[in-house]
């Protein structure tokens, strides 16, 4: 079975226009007036298939279509709708809308599940306006307390509970709700499939992600009256900082990577020496133990060189994301429907965070991956093929297709052994 190619596209662009950037971006951050939109449009749809519509303690919005065995677990899809400031328009979105057109297929074909399926709008996917990133999904599988979630602020001191209950997005549905299974299509964000003209990504597992704060603290001084000799200059300290560790990582993690995303200069002037910039690292390796390393590594040339400098060097773990490893059955769902479609795929490592990561510490979960032109993501220029857009979408419904079916002949079996 497959999707209906042209309704889908046609979704992703009426979305698109929500928070519509002039270079074709997006930007619709968690919980914002436009990130609502996106949500009001898309519950015009779900209405339309006639779906139940709820909202759960922190803002995940859940649609949600009834099966043959109201006693069975939902099998949940899912992703987001927010976006990166100035992002691309599929990131996260497309694994909404594709979840969107399973449900509408399933719909206009008469198919009813064994069991319920769910599609799941995870709140604050992107970390853009309230860190840390996937906060929905991490409430929901208990990765971040639920009133951690409600405290934190964005850059003006506005609260995520203060918006929740602004934006009419606080639901009484609980966190950890049993899930049978989770299904995540999303665009790769990275160019491999598309250097391997494969149509597929069959995800298993997702890298380790570590995030660190970092502070250098030198001396501010005027830039005209102080010798080269006698400085403390935070900045080109902290530049070394960056070549070094970067460096370090080219040379002895060849799966590694390493980011060096944002910078703050205090009190910042053209003509004054820095004192004192809080800047920000990001580490990345498919194996716990080797993002271990990295850090330990990381940490002693931010040592040696600000000892080097005579300058002054705070580190502290903002966020820690251990490698993931995906549902054997979920994986193997996928793998099937891919062959059944005839599709050209390959088994593909997630190098990006999703809220699949997390809500695989709560139920089998995997997700499936199309590729996106030139590999870009969280870019305005972000983009994607229509036929891949609904390749991807074919995979999803049948894997769902799959694992329904394997699910109810196992339960049907367990009955049957009970009655015996």
């Amino acid at each position: 079975m497959r999707v209906n190619a042209e309704r889908l596209w046609q979704m992703l662009m009426d979305m698109a226009k929500i928070g519509a950037t002039s270079k074709g971006g997006n930007t619709r951050l968690a919980l914002t007036d436009e990130d609502i939109s996106g949500r009001a449009l898309l519950i015009e749809w779900a209405k339309q298939i006639n779906l139940s519509i709820h909202y759960d303690e922190v803002g995940n919005l859940i649609l949600r279509r009834s099966g043959q065995d109201h006693t069975a677990l939902p099998i949940v899809m899912g992703s987001h709708l927010d976006t990166q400031p100035k992002g691309g328009r599929f990131d996260g979105i497309y694994g909404v809308l594709a979840g969107m057109e399973v449900l509408q297929r399933l719909e206009e074909q008469n198919i009813v599940t064994a069991h319920p399926l769910e599609l799941v709008v995870w709140m604050n996917e992107e970390g853009a306006r309230f860190t840390p990133a996937m906060m929905g999904s991490a409430a929901f599988a208990g990765v971040l307390p639920k009133q951690q979630v409600y405290d934190t602020t964005d850059k003006n001191g506005i609260s995520v509970y203060s918006e929740l209950v602004r934006t009419g997005q606080l639901g009484d549905y609980p966190l950890a709700r049993p899930f049978q299974a989770y299904y995540e299509a999303h665009i790769e964000q990275g160019p491999v499939l598309e250097t391997n003209r494969i149509s597929i990504g069959v995800v298993t597992g997702g890298q380790a992600i570590l995030w660190l704060d970092v502070e250098t603290q030198g001396k501010a001084a005027h830039a005209g009256t102080t010798p080269m000799n006698m400085r403390k200059d935070t900045m080109v300290g902290t530049a070394e900082m960056i070549v070094a560790v970067e460096k370090c990582i080219l040379e002895k993690f060849p799966q590694g990577l390493v980011t060096f995303g944002e910078m703050q200069v205090a009190n910042s002037s053209r003509n004054t020496i820095p004192g004192q910039i809080q800047w920000t690292i990001d580490l990345r390796h498919p194996d716990d133990a080797a993002l271990k390393v990295m850090e330990v590594e990381t940490r002693a040339i931010l040592s040696r060189l600000a000892m080097e400098r005579d300058l002054d060097v705070q580190v502290s773990q903002h966020w820690l994301s251990p490698a993931t490893y995906f549902d054997t059955t979920c994986v193997a769902t996928v793998q099937a429907a891919v062959n059944s479609l005839g599709y050209s795929n390959q088994p593909i490592v997630s190098g990006a965070g999703h809220d699949a990561i997390n809500i695989a510490k709560h139920c089998p979960t995997t997700m499936i991956f199309i590729p996106c032109i030139d590999g870009l993501s969280h870019n305005e220029a972000e983009d994607i093929y229509m036929q891949d857009a609904a390749q991807g979408a074919d995979v999803l419904l049948n894997a769902i297709l799959n694992y329904d079916a394997q699910s109810a002949t196992k339960l049907a079996q367990q009955n049957t052994a009970t009655i015996e």
